[in-house]
């Protein structure tokens, strides 16, 4: 409701009072957190709180330890991600994706390159396109990490989680050589990778391959045959494929549900069509489908990586693009070419053809699309990004409905919700 407006000075006159209640479940309107007359309970799960992972607020109406309804919001972290996409250059714009699914930053930036690489006609080097599939894969990982170690923990389970962060670790020191950076790892560029790899990589990742495998078997060991974790976890949050489906499930919290689909395999790109790997698929979408569906997918990433890391190609880490790929500074300071070239790109920046493309890639949490519409300027006209949080997590409340407390905790967790990703 709005108040009246003086045509002159263009302030609210009249204004209403501020409406108190307007953010409570329309169920019980005007009640605040608290027991209700007929000794129900209204808690807030979050928004800040250790079991949701990020800023997510879930207010439920308690029955004992049931749920019996639950309305959820989201705005505490939005950061206006894709109207910043409409005022950065092409490149200026990975700063917001790195900072998307912060978990596993490289594979949002990878997705935005190959969007708009895909506009521009450009196709970079094989080696780009090894490496950046082998980055991909190692960040999958640490993604799938982080979900089932928190998960873990939030069901009493702490050893799994230090065993699998140490192995985190171990990635976030490749990508530190690699990027300079631990977390938000900018590497990528219009036409390729920011900087070729550095010497030990391929002895790097190698590594890796070799043990992580039997940290992900005494995670198997820990958790899957646990009769306790079994028992909070197998049956708990279940969904229907058709309902995964009708609400826009992707990624491993599909594929829980019995969805054999993967956008690496339905709709290949880079060179994800010539590596052999398998599609593990689950039943009926709870808790203990999901968990079994990314440790599985944490094997065939290793499966994937190991085959490339034994033959990245030699040759140029970028495609021969100077309008939109930044010579190396030697070059800018001892040629007039590649100073007018650097010149163009600082002060023009990089104008993408117009039209509107839609290209999508296979996150850690799914589909992750990216649409462009562009009016051939240096920044985009239109920015939308297909997020793979903000589509399962509308389903929440149908999941954890009429179940108990403890176990909306693991249903949180099982789906992976990262906040920065969900509300962009």
């Amino acid at each position: 409701m709005k108040g009246d407006v003086d045509a002159n000075n263009r302030n609210f006159i009249n204004l209403p009072a501020k409406d108190e209640t307007r953010w409570l479940p329309v169920t019980q309107p005007g009640v605040r957190m608290g027991e209700l007359a007929d000794g129900r309970m209204r808690i807030n799960l979050g928004p800040s709180h250790p079991a949701t992972h990020g800023i997510l607020e879930n207010h439920l109406v308690l029955d004992g330890e049931t749920i019996e309804s639950v309305d959820i919001h989201i705005g505490y972290v939005h950061r206006c991600f894709e109207k910043l996409g409409e005022h950065y250059g092409y490149n200026q714009f990975l700063v917001c994706t790195d900072r998307m699914n912060y978990v596993s930053s490289p594979m949002n930036n990878i997705g935005w390159i190959l969007a708009v690489e895909s506009m521009m006609g450009i196709t970079a080097p094989p080696k780009a396109q090894v490496v950046r599939m082998i980055i991909s894969e190692l960040t999958r990982i640490i993604d799938h990490i982080i979900c089932l170690g928190i998960l873990g923990v939030d069901l009493g389970a702490f050893a799994s989680f230090l065993y699998m962060f140490h192995e985190r670790e171990n990635v976030y020191e490749i990508l530190d050589k690699m990027t300079g950076a631990r977390i938000n790892n900018t590497f990528c560029r219009i036409g390729g990778l920011e900087k070729d790899i550095y010497p030990e990589f391929v002895a790097d990742v190698k590594k890796f391959v070799k043990t992580f495998p039997r940290v992900l078997h005494e995670t198997d060991l820990l958790l899957t045959k646990s009769r306790i974790f079994y028992d909070r976890t197998k049956g708990v949050g279940k969904i229907s494929a058709e309902r995964a489906l009708a609400y826009g499930f992707t990624g491993p919290n599909l594929r829980a549900a019995g969805v054999d689909y993967d956008v690496r395999v339905s709709s290949p790109y880079m060179y994800y069509d010539q590596v052999d790997f398998d599609v593990p698929v689950g039943d009926d979408g709870g808790v203990y489908d999901r968990y079994l569906v990314r440790l599985e997918e944490m094997r065939q990433s290793l499966r994937i990586i190991a085959q490339l890391a034994d033959n990245i190609p030699d040759g140029a880490h970028h495609a021969d693009v100077p309008h939109a790929y930044l010579p190396p500074k030697e070059k800018v300071y001892t040629s007039m070419e590649d100073l007018i070239y650097h010149f163009k790109i600082i002060m023009h920046g990089v104008e993408v053809p117009t039209g509107t493309h839609y290209f999508a890639t296979e996150a850690a949490n799914g589909e992750l699309g990216y649409t462009i519409v562009s009016r051939g300027k240096k920044t985009p006209w239109r920015v939308h990004v297909r997020r793979p949080c903000f589509w399962y997590y509308q389903a929440f409340p149908e999941i954890v409905t009429g179940g108990l407390l403890a176990d909306a905790i693991a249903n949180l967790s099982s789906l992976n919700v990262i906040a920065g990703e969900l509300d962009c």
